[in-house]
């Protein structure tokens, strides 16, 4: 065998390893590592144009500098990376696959790069090959479906001399890698909907796609053609079926903000029920996404389809934060509390001290937590012991009237309780969890959040709910990570459709918000914060002091809106 075959082997099986780790890379979940701060989710995709441009291979540029440069060229998504393309040779622009996923690294600065070839051999040389090694931060798949993943990821690139002088890329790993500073700036997170099993409520499952002027083909070629994402897929289901494609690679809007979707012949076959089901799940996915559209039209051959809409349950409005002080409950209106009819007598004439409320969506009933640690449900006149287990973390109303409870020391041991005040234990329970510290069910019931230890570590988690046919939890599906937290943690609620909030001291108080499935954000709280309720947007949540001031947003500080509160109350599913 010859040197160059050889080296050329070599080469070839370094690429494929490369490959390989980062691939494992992608996919993996991080066992150590601080909290990622990020972008929070736009309103819309209009400013796609304002995306950073970057610069082709610059004339007579080294090994080095070429993958530098392919590297950084990420930056430019338009036009499938045509930028990024022409710093390969023309056999690799046709092979390489920027779409099967992205790396993101904590930073394009601190990238470890070596080449086989040293400077002052370059012009002797005519093949080199470049390795770089990443601090991998996250990483979002072919279907956008974003994950940490924290740890070193090796990449290796074949470069070689063309004719003309200049050095291009012969080899490369499929993908992209972005460091987390400009990630931000290039993609962005579309909720997809889904339905939960009932066909009643709409899930979002956040998906993050380069920003682009066709967005709307993205996330409707997502939304028919993918599938939820893995944890979420045991409580959702999609209305599309497999044999339902698009027609075309476009979704155009026309001038009275109607998408028109081309759709496989099979879809003429559809119920009328599937179809309503398909247009409300397409349309509200595309409105979630910021793609301005009055309706989706269905179209098979140019004929158009019969497609109405169905009724879903509204995501709850907002509302004034509830809370408790010496001789009130109810809504804080300005600096007024005004009561629930019923629910806040019956609150009041407790004897015992309250430590936690949390409301339902009817404001019926209420799951408290009193003095002695145990679990309440008080409404229509009566007082429910749910739960006197020993260790107790404050109780969460579902919409579908579950009060979910569990010890802090047992994390496997998930109980719901209904009105009939019957216990029953919710499997596969948190099972890598050592503790739980907060836990949380959202507005739709499909999901649940907790924050949990796992060995020395805290980490904000997320899993499906699996409920019967009675709308009974039964299990928990897969366990999905969603950022770590130091600290002690005084609080977590659902911010908006797909956002958590978490109060933590660490060492100072921080309010970190997270988009499930994708980026944080982490703020300074205020100091004594030791409480905090939930809101539709992020500016709204409000935040409790142990000095008993509610305190709000005031730009990027925070300003007193109400004294004398006791307990700062939450409400099912928020």
């Amino acid at each position: 065998m010859t040197a160059r075959r050889m080296r050329n082997l070599l080469r070839g099986i370094a690429l494929a390893a490369a490959s390989l780790v980062l691939l494992t890379a992608c996919t993996g979940l991080p066992t150590s590592g601080d909290v990622n701060v990020g972008l929070e989710l736009g309103e819309s995709p209009d400013d796609a144009d304002f995306l950073p441009l970057a610069s082709g291979p610059a004339p007579g540029a080294g090994p080095r500098e070429i993958v530098e440069g392919f590297m950084e060229a990420a930056i430019t998504p338009a036009e499938n990376w045509e930028i990024a393309r022409r710093f390969l040779t023309p056999d690799m622009q046709r092979s390489w696959r920027p779409s099967t996923g992205v790396a993101v690294d904590a930073s394009a600065a601190d990238r470890a790069m070596s080449s086989s070839v040293l400077d002052e051999d370059i012009d002797d040389a005519d093949a080199a090959d470049v390795q770089v090694q990443l601090d991998q931060v996250a990483s979002v798949d072919s279907s956008g479906e974003y994950s940490s993943a924290a740890g070193p990821a090796n990449l290796a690139f074949a470069v070689e001399r063309t004719e003309a002088g200049e050095w291009r890329i012969s080899q490369a790993p499929d993908g992209i890698v972005i460091d987390e500073e400009r990630f931000s700036t290039v993609f962005e997170g579309y909720p997809l909907q889904y339905f939960d099993r009932t066909w009643s409520r709409l899930v979002p499952d956040v998906r993050w796609f380069p920003r682009r002027t066709s967005i709307a083909t993205t996330v409707v070629q997502a939304l028919i053609s993918g599938s939820p994402s893995s944890w979420l897929e045991p409580a959702v289901q999609t209305a599309f079926p497999a044999d339902v494609q698009l027609a075309q690679d476009a979704v155009p809007i026309n001038a009275n903000q109607v998408a028109e979707v081309a759709l496989t012949r099979p879809a003429a076959a559809l119920e009328t029920q599937t179809l309503a089901r398909m247009r409300t799940q397409l349309q509200e996915t595309l409105r979630a996404s910021g793609v301005h559209v009055s309706q989706v039209r269905f179209t098979v051959d140019g004929r158009t389809l019969d497609a109405g809409v169905v009724n879903v349950v509204a995501p709850p409005q907002e509302s004034g934060p509830l809370v408790l002080t010496d001789g009130a409950f109810g809504t804080l209106v300005g600096d007024e509390v005004s009561p629930i009819d019923g629910l806040s007598d019956e609150i009041l004439a407790l004897s015992q001290p309250i430590t936690a409320i949390d409301v339902a969506e009817d404001d019926g009933v209420a799951a408290v937590q009193l003095a002695d640690g145990h679990a309440y449900l008080v409404g229509d006149g009566r007082l429910d012991e749910l739960d006197v287990r020993g260790g107790l973390i404050a109780p969460s109303l579902d919409p579908y009237g579950y009060t979910w409870t569990v010890p802090t020391a047992s994390p496997t041991e998930v109980f719901v309780s209904g009105s009939d005040v019957v216990s029953h234990t919710v499997a596969n329970a948190w099972p890598d969890a050592s503790t739980v510290l907060q836990m949380r069910v959202a507005a739709d019931g499909s999901r649940i959040a907790a924050v949990i230890e796992v060995g020395s570590q805290r980490w904000v988690v997320v899993a499906a709910v699996v409920r019967d046919e009675s709308g009974l939890p039964t299990e928990l599906g897969p366990m999905k990570q969603q950022t770590r937290v130091d600290g002690d943690v005084q609080g977590l609620v659902w911010v908006g459709d797909y956002r958590l909030a978490v109060l933590a001291d660490s060492p100072s108080p921080d309010l970190l918000t997270q988009v499930v499935g994708g980026t944080a954000t982490v703020e300074a709280a205020p100091a004594g914060a030791t409480a905090l309720s939930r809101a539709r947007t992020v500016s709204g949540v409000r935040v409790l002091s142990t000095d008993g001031a509610l305190l709000a947003h005031a730009g990027s500080a925070w300003r007193e809106v109400a004294t004398g509160v006791r307990v700062l109350a939450t409400r099912a599913g928020q």
